[in-house]
């Protein structure tokens, strides 16, 4: 699997870093989302603690083009949050947790990168408790 994924989701359902982690605590991956989490500000590295240690992934806010609308369905306003990860268990974990967060929440639709269809909540819940179990 490539190591990137994009959730879209409507502007205005953005969700600032509480409740982000509000969202992320049910989930049961023990995952604290660093307090420099900033919507439409993070650009780059998002530091995040996983049971402890530290964990993280690439954050980039962006406009989705249109065509990438127009094949995914999405409503006009949506805003692109990319998400990459290293090779570490622990920062694919990460990822896919905010990613399934995002997605039951906040209504983002994530696919892969030149998808035709986007991945469901269960899906993404699967492949993090697979990461899961790398460690």
């Amino acid at each position: 699997m490539a190591r990137a994924l994009t959730a879209f989701v409507k502007k205005d359902d953005v969700p600032s870093r509480k409740a982000l982690q509000g969202a992320l605590d049910p989930l049961g991956f023990r995952i604290v989302l660093d307090e420099d989490y900033k919507p439409f500000k993070t650009k780059g590295y998002v530091p995040v603690a996983l049971d402890g240690e530290d964990a993280g992934f690439d954050l980039r806010f962006d406009e989705p083009a249109a065509e990438i609308r127009a094949k995914l369905g999405l409503a006009d306003g949506a805003v692109a949050l990319a998400i990459r990860w290293g090779g570490d268990p622990r920062e694919e974990l990460a990822a896919l947790a905010v990613l399934a967060a995002l997605a039951q929440s906040f209504g983002a639709a994530v696919a892969p990168p030149g998808a035709e269809a986007v991945l469901s909540v269960e899906d993404l819940l699967v492949m993090a408790r697979k990461a899961a179990q790398a460690f």
